[in-house]
């Protein structure tokens, strides 16, 4: 990565099919400046793509984002352009081959856009659209779907009339329903902004509590489970502004039900910076997740980056390496095994500094004896990139069991895009002992008894595996009346705690109810019929601990 540039966005992607990460970075030059693709030729080499669309654009381009859009099994790439220019997409022929498209208001919507992010908020297993915009309006972009590239504006809802300089957007699930919430990032001491995802296309804007209220210059949100408790928790990266009064950066620990705890105390929130864009990744595969933060535009003064090492007990080591020791303006930045060894490496974007352009920075990871797996998924009903699915590990690492979460993102941060695959740490686990991936359509699929190191390419099941059920044997649930028309009896053996868990699915798989057991006791009612369901045929899943059972169950009544 060679190639001086005003560098913006880095996102890690496969264009060509051929199992090795490719990667593009934007470059935000104010009078325009090609952007950049380098294809991976394997063995820690990449060649730069010239003459195609894709990498002649000659815009002002800061964020992009990746998806298969049209779900024809390639990647397509939406570009994001500031300076009031049009933004560009290009769709992809399956070989690394891209062409522009001129139709549409998704690219004739000339603003001062950010970034943007790929995200099927309607569940239809079409990635829909969002933009941040900074200037001019300052009201963001939402398209919808329709199919075959084509898009329709959305133009009601707070989430595209609210007017905030807007830097940076996700798509996640916040309070784990099922279906992406949105969370945008705004600078110039602005709130930041989350639109609940209620369904049916419709969003509540929450206005309580500390993330909502927590005025900054930020520049980038970035979600991620770093504490393993099994929900997603975010790092807001500040910028000092126009003002040139030095941030901290903060972190949010994830409560539940869009409540949200702010972490002073940690290194992560203690240290000052210009900063604008993270990336979370297990990078020492110890089964934590660690942090990278980039910084720029300091009164003519270069700045090294940021890396925090997760403790493993919920705080963090500010770490100097290989990956703090340049001294730059970096922008976006994002992590992905180029090699394929096990263990993810680094890219980060520099912009132009006293007038010249800077190589882009690629740092290799050089690995430890750490286990690990790397997956690739694969929609059906869901979309084919999978964005918005999570997966759920669970092994036993240092004696101790430990679950992880992973959301498959189209934007991780800031004019970054982590690669798509889902890569775990597994420190010296020997054995993957469960595995759930729980995909945007509802269907969920389970895997136990999964090896270490190696490289897994799953696609989208509505069949339930049955070694969930011949493990979740273990637990002594006894069911009854079954048949019912209307209220199940579940016995428990082992007796219920506190935190076991209660999941509804359809026959086909789609999580329809999930309910938290509150108090210790050896049998839990459930009523359907004040749940609201009809008759016909259900499956049970039951969690507690590291056991689970399923069950059909039939409901009678009319």
């Amino acid at each position: 990565m060679n190639t001086p540039g005003d560098s913006r966005s880095v996102n890690w992607l496969d264009v060509n099919n051929d199992g090795l990460v490719d990667c593009m970075i934007t470059n935000g030059l104010s009078g325009g400046q090609n952007n950049m693709l380098y294809i991976n030729a394997g063995a820690g080499n990449f060649t730069a793509v010239t003459g195609d669309p894709l990498v002649m654009d000659g815009k002002p381009s800061d964020g992009a984002t990746w998806a298969d859009t049209d779900n024809d099994g390639d990647l397509d790439c939406f570009v994001a352009n500031w300076y009031n220019i049009n933004n560009l997409f290009y769709a992809n022929d399956g070989n690394g081959n891209f062409t522009q498209l001129t139709s549409g208001n998704f690219v004739n919507d000339g603003g001062y856009s950010e970034t943007a992010s790929w995200g099927d908020f309607n569940a239809d297993g079409q990635v829909d659209l969002y933009v941040c915009n900074s200037a001019g309006t300052k009201q963001n972009f939402l398209y919808k779907n329709l199919g075959a590239n084509t898009f329709s504006k959305i133009t009601t809802g707070a989430m595209v009339t609210d007017a905030f300089e807007s830097r940076s957007v996700n798509w996640t699930d916040l309070d784990l329903d099922g279906d992406l919430d949105l969370f945008i990032a705004n600078e110039s001491n602005g709130h930041e902004n989350i639109y609940r995802n209620d369904g049916a296309g419709a969003f509540t804007k929450i206005t309580a509590g500390p993330l909502v209220n927590n005025a900054g210059n930020t520049m980038s949100g970035s979600w991620a489970d770093f504490d393993n408790d099994g929900d997603l928790d975010v790092f807001l990266a500040n910028d000092q502004g126009s003002n040139l009064i030095l941030q901290t950066n903060a972190l949010f620990r994830n409560e539940g039900n869009f409540n949200f705890t702010k972490l002073v105390a940690d290194t992560v929130s203690k240290t000052p910076g210009t900063s604008f864009s993270s990336a979370w990744s297990d990078v020492d595969n110890d089964g934590d997740l660690d942090l990278f933060v980039t910084n720029a535009f300091k009164q003519n003064t270069k700045l090294v980056n940021y890396f925090y090492l997760n403790n493993g007990n919920g705080g963090f080591t500010r770490v100097n390496n290989a990956l703090t020791a340049d001294s730059s303006w970096t922008y976006g930045c994002a992590f992905a095994d180029y090699d394929n060894d096990g263990f993810e490496d680094l890219a980060v974007a520099t912009c132009r500094f006293g007038g010249v352009d800077i190589n882009d920075f690629l740092y290799h990871n050089n690995g430890n004896s750490n286990g690990w797996i790397t997956i690739k998924l694969i929609g059906i009903s869901s979309n084919k990139a999978a964005i918005g699915t999570k997966i759920r590990l669970k092994a036993t690492i240092n004696g101790s069991s430990v679950w992880q979460l992973r959301e498959v993102s189209a934007q991780s941060a800031y004019c970054s895009q982590n690669d798509l695959r889902v890569h775990f740490g597994l420190g010296n686990a020997t054995i993957i002992d469960s595995l759930k991936i729980e995909w945007p359509s509802g269907i969920n699929q389970y895997s136990v008894s999964l090896s270490p190191n190696q490289f897994l390419s799953i696609v989208e099941s509505a069949t339930l595996t049955t070694s969930i059920k011949n493990e979740s044997n273990r637990l002594g649930i006894k069911i009854f009346p079954n048949p019912s028309d209307r209220i199940f009896m579940i016995k428990n053996e082992e007796g219920f705690k506190p935190g076991d868990k209660i999941q509804i699915a359809d026959i086909a798989g789609r999580v329809l109810t999930h309910l938290v057991i509150k108090e210790s006791s050896s049998q839990y009612d459930l009523d359907f019929v004040k749940l609201g369901y009809s008759a016909g045929h259900y499956l049970l899943t039951i969690f507690s601990g590291s056991k689970s059972f399923t069950q059909k169950l039939i409901l009678t009544h009319e």
